[in-house]
């Protein structure tokens, strides 16, 4: 009988060890999976937060041809603060990705929201035709569309 309670000592020490490593790797894997779903939150948080809106008038003249500057205005409408810096806002003139840029926040030291830039766009030598801008900023596309 001493045989038989050894043996079973035996097989529930090993299953307890076994059961030990199988629950250190869930745990393991349920905190990567918690960090990853923090993360992404926080992502789309701000991305959901982020709003802009172009407000200039297609119709009025956006385009300098002695500069080659195309100056439009935005405004944040969303609930956020986005830096007023062209390296977080992505600017496509025509398709084409544009790095001279200035931005200028109007009406403010910061853009706020319900505060407007001034985006300047350096360097297009556009023809007389119709032209579009596409603005990303976290994840929020907008397009304006004008004639040169």
């Amino acid at each position: 009988m001493a045989s038989v309670s050894a043996s079973h000592l035996i097989l529930f020490i090993a299953s307890m060890v076994i059961a030990a490593g199988v629950a250190g790797t869930f745990t393991q894997g349920v905190s990567r999976l918690s960090q990853g779903i923090d993360d992404q939150s926080l992502e789309v948080s701000e991305e959901v937060r982020t709003d802009i809106e172009v407000i200039s008038d297609a119709g009025s003249p956006v385009y300098d041809n002695s500069s080659n500057t195309v100056t439009i205005l935005v405004k944040n409408t969303g609930t956020s603060t986005i830096p007023a810096e062209s390296q977080f806002i992505e600017i496509l003139l025509d398709g084409q990705y544009q790095t001279n840029v200035t931005m200028t926040v109007v009406d403010g030291d910061r853009w706020r929201p319900n505060n407007v830039v001034r985006l300047e766009i350096g360097g297009a030598d556009l023809s007389s035709d119709d032209h579009r801008v596409k603005l990303i900023v976290n994840g929020d596309e907008e397009v304006f569309r004008f004639r040169s």
